[in-house]
């Protein structure tokens, strides 16, 4: 069945009245009540509708004047007025109709497309239009899914150059601000050249002569190291065994030559001082010529180093301890993260004995409080009787620190105090009495403290307070634990090293348990061996283990080279006292042997102390049974004795029978 065409709706022409654009607000709310209305409404009504709106809205502008007639200016203004009002008028009604010639294309369009479906010759027919009408849908879907990721494609790519930007501008913020501190800096320079030259003369040339001083003695490092390095060559020719008689004697010679140049040469810039600040000998006394040649040498790197170190290091050094005193008294010091690392960097010559003074009070201040006099009372029961130790303190007060300029008399007064201290301890602490080594600890804490009573309290410090219990006693038994605990740790960190002593059959616990119990007193150079003690006394009993091990670490690789039993322990007790870089061996104390928790050295301490003590145990119990089997064959021996005798009587009487 076939619908008749629809009669072409007319287009009538707009009326010749002028009327205003309508508002956007009124255009919308009709559309939408032709939505509403399912689009019932024909476009003839809905033009009525517009149009009927737009007039009843628009009114003459005659009529909004007012009956007063103007001047000719007002209303030539007025006429203008209102063909500008008109012109805009006749533009929105043209808008107006160009939108209603699109709707009505759009209109006519559906319409064309109706009467195509409503003309078709069957259903088929109907179907297929249908289906094309999908197809179409179906491919503006596509398209617009296409557009769609297109779109998620520009944003992902915006979002990426957003964040570019962004690095570009934090980029362009540092480079910013770098400029801006070069700046400040060139500022800062030149208002230190301008001060430099408004310095008066006599300045500026002792500058000058300051400067001069520094490059002289970077040269004469230089050339203490140069005439090191010619000195080692000269000692490994020497050792070499491809050398012919001549060239031996002519090695000889150049190394007899060597040693004699210090009393040839007239003049140095810094020369080594045979006494450092605290008295020790600056340069190791050997009798040995080859040894004579090593101390040379290790001469040379002292000098080269103090003269480096003076200006880059320990300048620096005092400065910071400077800044750090001035701001607090010394009796108002307290433990802190700074002053912690401050202390491992060394506290100055000119600050140890206040810093120490202050460390060995802190810790004693118990006992102080207690009874404020104990060190006077002690000197007069010295005085009074005398202690069993007293004789054994004698004997060792010559052997203490021969090295040392102030212990070197028998009558020194340095000596004189020290037996006063060590005599002073024993009644002090009746379970240790005296040991063997208490004298180099007195000794060291009196070198530094200077005064006598501080110093026996430095060494009750660090025999009843740093140190663990029992750790002087006769059995030595913290002593024996710590060298099982050090072993452990050395194990850990050094491997190759442990492993190679295992190999060779080297017990270290030979060399370190004297490092221990003195806490490296004779075994370290001097400057090096107050370092160590000034963060000793502040830290504690860590710090002998981290020095310990840094100095296996310092000269691992010499150690693992030598693989010859008796070699090992003749370097072993020698080369401790051969290490001059106090800077590189504190880098491995701190740095390189950490992590190093005191709660891990606690918790071995505790577990090697327990299997120690049941070994003393069970040693004392073996004693006992021996001792009780030994009085057993002495009463055996007794009954044999008897009976011997008692043949002998028998053995008599019946000879006289004979004889008789």
């Amino acid at each position: 069945m076939q619908v008749p065409p629809a009669p072409p709706v007319p287009l009538t022409p707009p009326a010749p009245t002028v009327l205003s654009a309508p508002s956007v607000s009124s255009v919308t709310n009709e559309s939408a009540q032709e939505a509403k209305t399912g689009g019932k409404s024909s476009p003839s009504s809905s033009m009525n509708k517009r149009e009927k709106k737009m007039t009843s809205s628009l009114q003459p502008s005659g009529e909004k004047v007012s009956g007063k007639e103007g001047s000719p200016v007002d209303k030539l203004s007025r006429l203008q007025h209102e063909v500008f009002t008109l012109t805009e008028e006749l533009k929105s009604q043209k808008e107006l109709v160009r939108l209603l010639h699109k709707a009505l294309e759009a209109a006519q369009q559906e319409k064309r497309t109706s009467k195509q479906f409503l003309s078709a010759a069957g259903e088929q027919e109907r179907l297929e239009l249908v289906r094309h009408k999908e197809r179409c849908i179906a491919d503006l879907d596509g398209r617009l899914e296409a557009l769609l990721k297109d779109k998620e494609e520009l944003e992902q790519r915006l979002a990426m150059q957003d964040c570019q930007v962004n690095e570009l501008q934090q980029h362009v913020q540092l480079m910013m601000e770098k400029n801006n501190a070069k700046q400040e800096v060139i500022l800062k320079l030149s208002e230190q050249r301008t001060v430099a030259n408004s310095m008066g003369t006599e300045t500026f040339c002792r500058l000058q002569e300051k400067i001069e001083h520094l490059k002289c003695a970077y040269l004469e490092a230089k050339n203490c190291q140069i005439e090191s390095k010619y000195l080692v060559v000269l000692r490994r020719l020497q050792e070499s065994k491809g050398l012919d008689s001549s060239q031996q004697e002519m090695v000889k010679r150049l190394i007899e030559d060597s040693l004699q140049g210090d009393k040839k040469d007239g003049f140095k810039l810094n020369p080594v001082s045979e006494y450092d600040d605290y008295g020790f000998k600056t340069i190791p006394d050997y009798e040995v010529e080859d040894v004579k040649l090593l101390a040379k040498i290790q001469a040379l790197e002292i000098r080269s180093k103090n003269l480096r170190n003076n200006e880059m290091v320990d300048k620096p050094l005092r400065t910071r301890w400077a800044n750090y005193l001035a701001s607090r008294p010394l009796d108002q010091l307290a433990p802190s993260p700074e002053l912690k690392g401050l202390i491992r960097c060394g506290i100055p010559v000119e600050y140890r004995e206040q810093v120490w003074r202050w460390i060995v009070r802190t810790r004693t201040q118990v006992s102080r409080k207690w009874n404020p006099n104990r060190y006077q009372e002690l000197r007069k029961h010295c005085e009074v009787s005398e202690h069993l130790a007293s004789r054994q303190i004698r004997l060792d007060l010559h052997r203490t620190l021969t090295s040392n300029k102030h212990f070197s008399s028998p009558t020194s007064d340095a000596v004189q105090k020290l037996q006063r201290i060590l005599l002073a301890f024993s009644w002090q602490n009746p379970t240790i009495g005296y040991c063997q080594g208490l004298n180099r600890l007195a000794a060291i804490a009196l070198l530094v403290l200077k005064g006598e009573e501080d110093a026996f309290w430095c060494l009750v410090a660090v025999v009843e307070i740093i140190m663990p219990q029992d750790y002087y006693s006769k059995t030595l038994t913290a002593s024996q634990a710590d060298q099982r605990v050090f072993r452990d740790f050395l194990a850990e960190k050094m491997p190759r090293l442990m492993a190679h002593f295992k190999e060779h059959s080297i017990n270290h616990s030979l060399i370190t348990f004297n490092w221990f119990l003195v806490v490296f007193v004779e075994s370290l150079v001097s400057d090096i061996l107050l370092r160590a003690w000034d963060a000793f006394l502040y830290e504690g009993t860590k710090v002998i283990f981290r020095y310990a091990l840094a100095l296996f670490k310092y000269n691992e690789e010499d150690i693992l080279k030598i693989h010859d039993n008796l070699e090992i322990y003749q370097y072993l007790r020698f080369f401790t006292k051969t290490i001059s870089d106090g800077r590189k061996l504190m880098t491995i104390v701190f740095n390189d042997m950490n992590p190093f928790p005191m709660k891990l050295l606690k918790n071995r301490r505790e577990f090697h102390m327990e299997r120690l003590t049941a070994e003393l145990l069970e040693l004392e119990r073996i004693q006992k049974e021996f001792v009780k089997e030994q009085q057993v064959e002495c009463k055996d021996k007794d009954l044999d004795t008897a009976v011997n005798e008692d043949e002998e009587v028998i053995q008599t009487a019946v000879s006289l029978h004979h004889t008789s």
